[in-house]
């Protein structure tokens, strides 16, 4: 079996490590990297063959690092996608309680997904690292009274007591990770997304909406469109575009040609297999839907004469 190296946000016992170990026999080998943009850098200089990043979290939106590192940064191209729930938990070393605690730890997204019941617990010390997972470590190696706002793997891997669990103002919350690569693009299964992004020459009224017509002239259902700052200056923006579809259906190569034609530039950042337990039901309408979709036709071409 060829070794798929697979890199992840660390250290252990992050969600990013929990989405890599998801893989199963995709990952024969995961390695942690200390931040995304360390992630993409390791996949684009063939350190590893795959990494594994968050992109989109239900309640923070879209993971900035993660985004801009794909549109801006790199040339790698999405081929998986992973949806995780979201469970944090308040923890510290074994014997300290809540009420010794004097500062709390986790990544931005974790702090900012606990916000109520950080207010109503009065924590007023709050300091952001990398991940949940160093906030643990963090926390497993202090002396001073400290928690960690993390998944329960976290505590399990770094010997971590749970002082309150499922402390997330949200419980439907969940992150999508998407497994990006170099160059190849998964085979379309009957229920894909597409991922573009799109730069524009000029702003100008209507803009806008002669990207999203586009879609609608050929009754492509989008699924996300999100705005970014180009960095090169107020007021200059790109688009980022998700859809149903695969660049090897007829409709959305036409779509994209016409985009190409018509923009300064139109990036793609992957077609890949939608998840989940409603993705593969779709799937399978789909596939139904062809054959027989497939039989009409061949029954109303037998019908031409022939010459």
């Amino acid at each position: 079996m060829t070794t798929t190296r697979v890199g992840y946000l660390g250290p252990a016992g992050t969600f990013s490590h929990e989405a890599a170990l998801a893989l199963g026999e995709q990952a024969t080998s995961i390695v942690a990297f200390p931040s995304i943009l360390d992630v993409l850098d390791a996949v684009s200089s063939g350190g590893v063959d795959r990494a594994i990043v968050p992109i989109e979290n239900a309640i923070e939106g879209t993971v900035s690092a993660t985004m801009d590192g794909l549109v801006f940064d790199h040339e790698l191209v999405i081929q998986h996608e992973i949806v995780l729930p979201i469970r944090l938990h308040l923890m510290a070393r074994e014997g300290v309680t809540r009420a010794e605690v004097a500062v709390v730890t986790s990544y931005a997204h974790a702090l900012a997904q606990c916000r109520k019941f950080l207010t109503a617990t009065g924590f007023s010390e709050l300091l952001n690292v990398a991940s949940t997972a160093e906030a643990a470590q963090l926390v497993a190696g202090s002396s001073t009274p400290m928690a960690a706002i993390a998944s329960r793997v976290a505590a399990e891997t770094y010997g971590l007591s749970i002082i309150e669990s499922n402390i997330e103002d949200h419980e439907d919350n969940e992150t999508r990770f998407v497994v990006v690569g170099r160059s190849q693009v998964p085979a379309p299964t009957g229920h894909d997304r597409t991922t573009i992004v799109c730069f524009q020459d000029d702003d100008h009224p209507g803009s806008l909406y002669g990207i999203l017509g586009r879609f609608a002239a050929r009754d492509l259902n989008l699924t996300k469109v999100e705005s970014r700052p180009t960095k090169r200056g107020i007021g200059d923006y790109c688009f980022i575009v998700e859809f149903e579809g695969h660049i090897a259906d007829d409709l959305v190569a036409d779509c994209l040609t016409d985009l190409q034609a018509h923009m300064t530039r139109v990036k793609f950042l992957g077609s890949y297999p939608v998840t989940g337990a409603a993705a593969d039901r779709r799937r399978e309408e789909v596939s139904t839907a062809r054959v027989e979709a497939t039989a009409w036709v061949n029954e109303l071409r037998g019908r031409v004469l022939r010459g």
